[in-house]
């Protein structure tokens, strides 16, 4: 199997709606996904049961290892850090949830790949915004995964933390980590998605590049391809 995760025709339905209506989605390593669309569109759902946190009510989802659970890293949009203790500490309390020692060279190497050396022994709660979100993307790191999942990586944050946070995660795909995140931001995923998946009203609508999808739809921005592909979504 030459991809990480191959789910295959995903279907969710609660009661007689039906959230997600055949979607297959495949990440390979190093490879940089965005998942894109409106809320409520079946997103979240559909990697909610690639992550095994929801029963699919159909299909499957093949991975690259039955120990899979252990090489997959989660950022949620809110990451709960631990009151009282410092990001530095935070660090090794998440990798203690993944059975993990983390050295003190490891350590030191993923503070600084995240720019947060010199905020190791600051309380994660006082961290500005940019800053949490960097060590929310750093514990995802601690057990070195294949590949990781981010919600909407750079949310509410402002234009220098965004840079910040975009250039983490190319850093983290250039060293073969394979990234999938969600994100409203269209900019963000032309500068970052090697492939885009757009899904609406449970199904994937587009599936290419960026430039591959604004070629075939005729779009002359992400924008207005995405503003095309979800027309229906939105009557």
């Amino acid at each position: 199997m030459n991809n990480l995760i191959e789910a295959k025709n995903l279907v969710k339905r609660y009661g007689d709606r039906t959230t997600v209506n055949g979607i297959s989605l495949s990440v390979a390593p190093g490879e940089v996904v965005a998942v894109i669309g409106p809320n409520g569109a079946g997103k979240s759902t559909t990697i909610e049961m690639i992550l095994g946190l929801r029963q699919p009510d159909g299909g499957v989802v093949h991975y690259w290892t039955e120990e899979h659970r252990r090489e997959i890293g989660v950022q949620l949009q809110t990451t709960p850090f631990f009151p009282g203790l410092t990001a530095l500490e935070n660090l090794h309390l998440f990798a203690a949830f993944y059975g993990v020692k983390l050295t003190a060279a490891d350590a030191t190497a993923l503070l600084e790949a995240c720019k947060l050396t010199d905020a190791a022994r600051t309380e994660a709660s006082r961290l500005s915004g940019g800053q949490q979100k960097r060590l929310a993307i750093a514990v995802t790191m601690v057990h070195k995964p294949r590949i990781i999942f981010l919600d909407e990586p750079t949310a509410a944050l402002d234009p220098r933390a965004r840079h910040e946070i975009r250039q983490l995660i190319g850093q983290f795909a250039r060293a073969g980590t394979a990234v999938v995140f969600t994100s409203h931001d269209m900019e963000e995923v032309g500068k970052l998605a090697d492939r885009v998946v757009l899904i609406a009203a449970g199904q994937v609508k587009a599936e290419g590049s960026p430039t591959e999808l604004m070629a075939r739809f005729q779009a002359s921005s992400l924008d207005q391809l995405y503003l095309t592909l979800t027309d229906e979504e939105a009557l």
